[in-house]
């Protein structure tokens, strides 16, 4: 028995992706787990675990595995390659879900790199009223509310959730492309006129002379 047929064994069994730390504790956590005698690996260290993953990884990859280790924001998880995608399909012929439209993912861009962010300084860079793709971009479990800015009427922001990352294969938000030189871009922001926005406080002057429906 090796330490990595243990983490082999842990990541087959997970219900969700395992971090280090918890594969490190389950590890270290077992009682007699052989007839041989005491659990050989309770005084492993997290290096250790680290290094046995990526020779787990490697391992796949030069056996041509039809499955990989792969890291996603929350931890390790073992993943079918995407290669065999057609096959897996087959296993679950539930409708496909509906692809954002241009419209919310424009939205959903502008959010992901400028987090947290209020509904009219969104509005202030596309130039039209977002509220029926933000409601879908919530529905969805993309974007989340994350509080309230501190600006007169206390407006309400919104940032991108842990189901985004995961959708879109992140670690974390520094993953995106490019993503130091488009959060230091300068963008429109919304100014505040009379008027009462969704949070109780000044409504911007954003332009909306188009209205995106809920449908996008």
């Amino acid at each position: 028995m090796t330490l990595s047929r243990v983490i082999e064994a842990l990541l087959f069994g997970a219900q969700k992706p395992l971090s280090i730390r918890e594969i490190t504790t389950a590890i270290r956590g077992a009682e007699n787990p052989t007839a041989a005698g005491p659990n050989e690996f309770a005084r492993v260290r997290e290096a250790e675990v680290a290094a046995a993953i990526e020779q787990l990884k490697t391992e796949y990859v030069e056996e041509g595995r039809a499955f990989q280790l792969i890291e996603k924001a929350e931890g390790w998880q073992l993943a079918t390659d995407p290669k065999y995608a057609p096959w897996i399909r087959e296993l679950f012929p539930a409708p496909k879900p509906a692809r954002l439209s241009a419209p919310a993912l424009e939205t959903l861009a502008i959010i992901a790199y400028r987090q947290p962010i209020t509904r009219a300084d969104v509005e202030a860079v596309r130039g039209v009223n977002i509220d029926g793709v933000l409601q879908t971009l919530m529905e969805r479990g993309l974007v989340k509310i994350a509080g309230r800015a501190e600006i007169p009427g206390r407006p309400l922001l919104y940032e991108t959730t842990q189901f985004f990352l995961d959708h879109f294969g992140l670690r974390d938000l520094d993953e995106l492309p490019n993503v130091e030189e488009l959060r230091k871009r300068d963008l429109p922001v919304a100014r505040p006129v009379a008027g009462i926005d969704d949070a109780g406080g000044p409504a911007s002057s954003t332009p909306a002379s188009t209205q995106e429906g809920k449908g996008d």
